[in-house]
């Protein structure tokens, strides 16, 4: 048996997990530390992260860069509350996110998580309308297979169907949850839905080109050009999450940027700070924004998380810029692709496998049911590797600096798990 360490065993009982039965589950694996794309376990076992932490951190972890930017920021300020006070670290963010981000998105409203940044964006879109005197505009157009959070108004702009979230339905108003427009049929529905129901619909949103917790389902950029051109026939906003693919990971900086559709919103968070502190943000477009700019009080966006802005993060989104801006991680997220194209290859011919797909740094081995997550993440684990599955897939998204042999490790793994030569 394993022995776990004084802290684990006096907080067990009252750390409540996510995602899991907490009767039932098993222990969660105790970590002393980090270290590029490795975890490190309190009894000494080392595992490589297939999974970069939930996406989070793109340039591995404890990245010297990052750490070197956030201690420097904590002696001189570790925090300060964004109303009404500026610091640095936040405006030099939001000018070079401006700058990166395609088209005129150039206002940032920043939060401290991915779910709170798409409930921004939903309000900023709500009343967008209500500013302009629409009134009536209270649902949203989402997709099939969409995943945008936990909270309250994500869950219903999810796929209902997903699995986590049904025990809520009723609980918020239904949105319009549809198919994307795959083809000329799929872009005649949703007109019909826009012409429809258009007066009650404040936006259109989607995960650009992988659609992440909800399967790790891919659309080329044919669909977000449909989006685009559909929103715009009937007037209406579109919101690009980009939680999960924004910083690289389909192989542009942002699939906005890559697919040259710029949305009226976008909402960044995961990879922003290279998976060290939490931040996140929902950016607009200027005709947007407009629709706050008033001499009016009442038309002013009244949102302001806590700890919005926070220096400390904001100094590690800084540093995590940099690392982006010397274009290597775009051979890294090529080697990446590479590896994950063939270490992954053989596994169409596992049992029950139904679909391998590569997009950048994502790789993926799809069912045709439910896996058995807990009993393939403890045989991953078993073979000093740290995935995670979900749904029906197996999968990679590993940090940026994973090595060749690290890759090598994790696709030679998931062919044992699954096996296949």
């Amino acid at each position: 048996m394993i022995e776990t360490p004084d802290w684990f065993d006096a907080g067990a009982a009252h750390v409540w997990r996510p995602y899991c039965q907490m009767k039932t589950a098993p222990a969660p694996l105790a970590v002393a530390r980090t270290e590029g794309a490795r975890i490190v376990l309190t009894d000494g076992r080392e595992l490589v992260d297939g999974i970069a932490s939930w996406w989070t951190a793109c340039h591995g972890y404890n990245h010297p860069h990052i750490r070197q930017a956030v201690a420097d920021q904590l002696a001189r300020a570790p925090h300060v509350m964004f109303g009404g006070l500026a610091h640095e670290p936040a405006y030099r963010l939001a000018a070079r996110l401006a700058a990166l981000l395609p088209g005129d998105l150039d206002h940032v409203f920043f939060a401290e998580s991915g779910s709170v940044a798409v409930e921004i964006a939903m309000k900023m879109a709500l009343q967008f309308w209500i500013n302009r005197g629409a009134s009536g505009r209270t649902r949203f157009v989402s997709f099939l297979g969409g995943y945008h959070g936990d909270t309250l108004a994500t869950m219903t702009i999810c796929d209902p169907e997903e699995g986590m979230h049904g025990l809520f339905a009723g609980v918020m108003p239904a949105q319009h949850v549809v198919a994307l427009p795959r083809d000329a049929e799929g872009e005649a529905a949703l007109d019909r839905l826009l012409a429809d129901r258009g007066h009650e619909i404040a936006g259109l949103i989607v995960e650009p080109r992988v659609q992440g917790a909800g399967g790790m389902l891919t659309h080329d950029d044919e669909v977000l050009r449909t989006l685009r051109r559909v929103a715009d026939r009937h007037g209406q906003l579109l919101i690009f999450d980009e939680i999960f693919t924004g910083f690289g990971r389909t192989g542009d900086l942002f699939a906005c940027e890559g697919s040259g559709v710029v949305p009226d919103i976008v909402t960044l968070s995961k990879a922003l700070t290279g998976g060290t502190l939490p931040l996140s943000a929902a950016v607009a477009s200027r005709r947007v924004f407009e629709a706050f700019w008033s001499d009016d009080p009442g038309a002013a966006l009244m949102h302001g998380p806590t700890y919005m802005a926070n220096p400390l993060a904001c100094a590690a989104a800084n540093a995590s810029l940099d690392l982006f801006e010397d274009g290597a991680w775009r051979d890294d997220v090529r080697r990446i692709e590479a590896a994950l194209r063939e270490g992954l290859s053989a596994c169409r011919d596992a049992p029950g496998v139904v679909d391998v797909r590569v997009l950048g740094a994502i790789g993926v081995v799809e069912f045709e049911a439910l896996v058995a997550v807990g009993a393939l993440c403890a045989r991953f684990v078993e073979l000093g590797c740290w995935i995670r599955p979900m749904g029906k897939v197996v999968y990679l998204t590993p940090p940026f600096v994973t090595t060749d042999a690290e890759l090598a490790r994790l696709t030679s793994v998931v062919r044992e798990v699954l096996k296949v030569a």
